[in-house]
């Protein structure tokens, strides 16, 4: 996968591409990762990229131009390509979007900042726009680095154990049963004994029953959603 980020803030991103599971993607040649600063493609000597809006109003917008040509540089030596705008209006990002996009050859991420784009950005060059929750940042770039680094580790290698992923929360429609480590009794808080058994089928067991009970009492909208799915997949007993 080529990850091409458009940005007026390049230096943001060299801390979180350069460690922990990003870093080792590129590495394993998963994904390379192309920071662009949009305001190189300004026409004005004074590489302008924003200006006051059309009819009045509070702070300043995006201007077209740059980004209309800094996407088409970064889309020149790639065919179909995925371009994402990360604003307040777009679609919430969930698990579902991040599995989608994953399979993608190609991302291109938009951040801006000031007061918003001129609209002919997000009706002509953008294939999504995504919001990471009712919350507004002073740029787009913490967002795309929220949604890269959910779209990488599901990629094929990335992760040290395959079975990683799909069993993450919100893959399975669940919230994660609980996890335990050693030592089995620390300070008189046993680990339960179902998984020290050996007894795979039992384990398994108790741990879809944790996820169904953590999701009921934390998340009940994804509950509810979880078991009128099955029931449409198993009938109306389920």
């Amino acid at each position: 996968m080529r990850i091409d980020i458009l940005t007026l803030f390049p230096e943001m991103f060299s801390g979180v591409f350069g460690s922990s599971i990003l870093k080792k993607a590129a590495e394993k040649d998963a994904v390379s990762y192309h920071v662009t600063n949009f305001r190189d493609f300004s026409t004005d000597k004074h590489k302008t990229v924003d200006d006051y809006p059309y009819g009045g109003g509070a702070g300043m917008v995006l201007k077209p131009q740059p980004i209309f040509d800094a996407v088409s540089h970064v889309q020149k030596d790639s065919g179909k390509s995925r371009v994402i705008l990360l604003c307040p209006q777009g679609a919430r990002f969930d698990q579902k979007k991040a599995e989608e996009l994953a399979k993608e050859d190609h991302l291109v991420f938009i951040c801006g900042h000031y007061e918003g784009y001129d609209e002919r950005i997000r009706e002509h060059i953008v294939t999504d726009e995504i919001s990471i929750g009712d919350f507004v940042l002073t740029g787009g770039e913490l967002a795309a680095m929220v949604v890269v680094d959910s779209v990488v580790r599901l990629l094929p290698g990335v992760l040290g154990n395959e079975n990683s992923a799909p069993q993450d929360s919100f893959s399975t429609g669940l919230l994660e049963h609980p996890h335990y480590t050693r030592p089995a009794d620390f300070c008189g808080m046993k680990v339960p004994e179902v998984l020290l058994s050996g007894n795979h089928s039992k384990i398994r067991d108790w741990r879809h029953n944790e996820s169904l009970k953590r999701t009921k009492n934390r998340r009940p909208d994804l509950y509810e959603k979880y078991i009128s799915n099955e029931s449409e997949k198993n009938g109306p007993d389920v």
